[in-house]
């Protein structure tokens, strides 16, 4: 078990550990971030188990963090014998795996608290549900940017650095800031008389449909959470913390608004072809005819309901660590993330991992490429990017010369890399970064 607390600089936490056969007699004692990693799943007593959890919830100020491992993992074991609700292992160890869900009742029901899934095998218990709210929602707020300044503006230009702040909030929540929100809010009314008047400073040195169109996007973001938040057991509207009540007001009037446009679009997601539909209609990502894949960073650019749609696994899973392509199943309700390491230098990275969650089962499947001899690859890789991805220019100059060498000529083959590598022997050429080269005749 670790304990963190934060000493004012957010790189530097103070750490100090515990552990009953490594460190026993060292001083357990409150911290603002627990961790208690791995633990629970080597404890064969239940009892001791739940006991061993609820004194590292004790300690935890803040936060508490558990992870144990899941039964996906358990294959990788050879020599198991069961025992008690887990397994002996060959080295004469206890592990107990868990399902997802099953570790997440297991935490939830011991501590009475409900917690967070942050990654597969892995859930926060926050202390305060404000702060629990404040991360469930910033999972499905996107980062926006605030509109280029486009035109001359004498008076912006003056007061750049005091509007700063204003700008930054705006690109960030899509409305105007309260007076508590900004720490220089009594500059900005000293020189321009209020909030609202200094914005109209801003305006004029923008694009006000830019603006506009900011709000939209936030306004979508914040539908995403209060639908997921159905599965949570959304909060009553006093329990949001303040910034999220404020957004509500802003952008939907009132909290029964915001709900109800909310739940129409989660109950959207179960009829027929609504998410098949969507995934045609995708200007973003590539389409198969069994899946939409889209590369993460492009992620909160789809649709609503794709959003939505991947936003129920990422519910329950939290983030996959090293995923960074995302598999939006067509034929069932499915979601897969893929670990490609090397799709920004690789012309075509090989697949290293794939996790999958069925969203009516949510049974999780995993499995492990990287030691296979004849793994699938990625090609086009501009079309998992967005327009303004800045890489998109070289993915597509490349596939512009492959397509005119003929290479994609039989797709059945290429998506592996020996069939890939045999195109490319038959016509001739071979990839240096993303550059493709003819090979000399001797």
């Amino acid at each position: 078990m670790s304990a963190y607390r934060w000493n004012g600089c957010p790189r530097s936490p103070e750490c100090a550990g515990w552990d009953p056969v490594h460190r026993p007699d060292h001083e357990r004692h409150s911290a603002s971030v627990v961790n208690i990693g791995y633990v629970v799943n080597v404890i064969e007593n239940v009892n001791e188990r739940a006991d061993t959890l609820r004194r590292a919830w004790a300690l935890a100020e803040q936060v508490l963090v558990v992870s144990a491992r899941l039964t996906l993992e358990a294959k990788s074991l050879r020599e198991t014998t069961e025992y008690a609700d887990g397994y002996l292992t060959g080295h004469g160890t206890f592990q107990k795996f868990f399902e997802q869900q099953e570790l997440r009742h297991w935490i939830d029901t011991v501590l009475g608290v409900k917690s967070a899934p942050a990654a597969p095998g892995v859930f926060y218990v926050f202390r305060s549900e404000e702060t629990r709210t404040q991360f469930l929602a910033s999972r499905y707020r996107r980062r926006l940017i605030a509109p280029r300044l486009t035109k001359s503006a004498e008076l912006y230009a003056r007061h750049e650095t005091l509007l700063a702040p204003l700008v930054d909030f705006m690109g960030e929540r899509g409305r105007l800031p309260h007076d508590d929100e900004l720490v220089n809010t009594p500059a900005l009314i000293d020189v321009f008389g209020s909030i609202r008047k200094a914005f109209r400073v801003v305006l004029y040195a923008t694009e006000e449909s830019d603006w506009d169109a900011a709000g939209q996007e936030r306004a979508r973001d914040l539908l995403i959470y209060l639908a997921l938040s159905q599965f949570e057991g959304r909060p009553a509207f006093g329990k949001l913390p303040l910034s999220l009540q404020r957004d509500v007001k802003a952008f939907f009037s009132t909290y029964k608004q915001a709900c109800t446009q909310a739940d129409t679009l989660l109950y959207s997601l179960g009829q027929p072809g609504i998410v098949e539909q969507a995934c045609q209609d995708s200007e973003l990502g590539k389409l198969t005819p069994s899946a939409l894949y889209i590369h993460e960073s492009a992620l909160p650019m789809l649709s609503p309901v794709l959003r939505l749609y991947e936003g129920c696994a990422r519910g329950y899973l939290g983030r996959v660590e090293g995923a960074n392509i995302i598999k939006l199943h067509r034929d069932e309700p499915k979601v897969s993330y893929l670990s490609y390491p090397g799709f920004d230098d690789d012309p075509h990275p090989p697949l290293d991992e794939a996790l999958t969650v069925h969203l009516q089962t949510f049974r999780v499947k995993t499995r492990r490429y990287r030691d296979s001899a004849n793994r699938p690859i990625l090609h086009r890789k501009e079309l998992f990017i967005a327009a303004d991805h800045p890489l998109r220019a070289k993915f597509e100059r490349l596939t512009r010369i492959e397509e005119s060498k003929g290479l994609f000529e039989d797709t059945s083959r290429i998506g592996l890399e020996n069939g890939w590598r045999e195109a490319l022997a038959e016509k001739g050429v071979y990839l240096k970064g993303h550059r493709l080269l003819q090979l000399r005749e001797n």
